[in-house]
């Protein structure tokens, strides 16, 4: 009998604890959503005058790329948040070879930030092997970027014989005052929870993808075109930079 009383008053003890618990953590994440601030974009942008949707500024011309501005597939623009922003060019080398450099950038809604593995596959690509990398960045001064990098392969047929195509997918996170490379988004997200605890501020982050097609084999090729790219398109869009190298 006394064990059964005793049993009930733990139990009893358990659930006022959850209760408790919920009570709070509701009441916190109310007071959070009243008093939390949008943070400043960690990429350049025009067209603020107070509104949550802007233009993400990409340059025009890197290194010998030339490039046009490409409009977000409808696919895109109707199922992310509609404070979303974004930026996107296509940028051509004088020998043909194409990069598609893209951003988009929360609002205040923070599911704009998807996984790539949704966007790849819903496109036909299929990943065949997913890694981190750094890219050496020199202005403002020499740091590394923290990137995630996917191969993937796709294959389609041209008159009448298959053809394999390989793709380079790198992309990264990016704030006002903080990069994360990390694919599995746990790293922004604490940055995102500790900012918002600590200061009441919701970090802009932005989603920063770098895509090239290439033929099977010429994989490490492509990549080293795309870092010597990156390195200098990355000073001339993104307001944050990492933490300096000492040389």
């Amino acid at each position: 009998m006394k064990e059964r009383l005793f049993r009930n008053k733990v139990e009893l003890i358990v659930v006022i604890g959850v209760i408790v618990m919920l009570v709070f953590t509701g009441a916190l994440l109310a007071y959070l959503q009243s008093h939390q601030r949008l943070g400043v974009p960690g990429v350049r942008v025009s067209g603020q005058d107070g509104r949550l949707v802007v233009k993400v500024e990409l340059p025009e011309r890197v290194l010998d790329y030339e490039s046009e501005e490409i409009p977000q597939a409808p696919i895109v623009t109707n199922a992310l948040p509609k404070d979303t922003s974004f930026g996107q060019r296509l940028y051509t080398a004088p020998d043909g070879f194409q990069i598609l450099l893209n951003v988009v950038l929360m609002g205040m809604d923070r599911t704009s930030l998807h996984k790539p593995e949704f966007c790849l596959t819903g496109v036909g690509w299929r990943i065949e092997k997913s890694d981190r990398v750094t890219i050496r960045i020199y202005e403002p001064y020499p740091y590394d970027l923290p990137v995630a990098r996917k191969i993937v392969t796709k294959q389609f047929n041209f008159n009448g014989q298959v053809v394999t195509q390989r793709g380079i997918y790198l992309y990264w996170y990016v704030c006002d005052g903080a990069i994360s490379g990390d694919p599995t988004g746990l790293e922004r997200m604490w940055l995102m929870t500790k900012e918002l605890l600590l200061k009441g501020v919701l970090q802009r982050w932005a989603y920063v993808t770098c895509f090239a097609v290439c033929s099977p084999g010429a994989e490490d090729h492509t990549y080293e075109r795309m870092k010597s790219f990156i390195a200098s398109a990355v000073p001339l869009f993104q307001t944050t930079a990492g933490a300096r190298i000492e040389d």
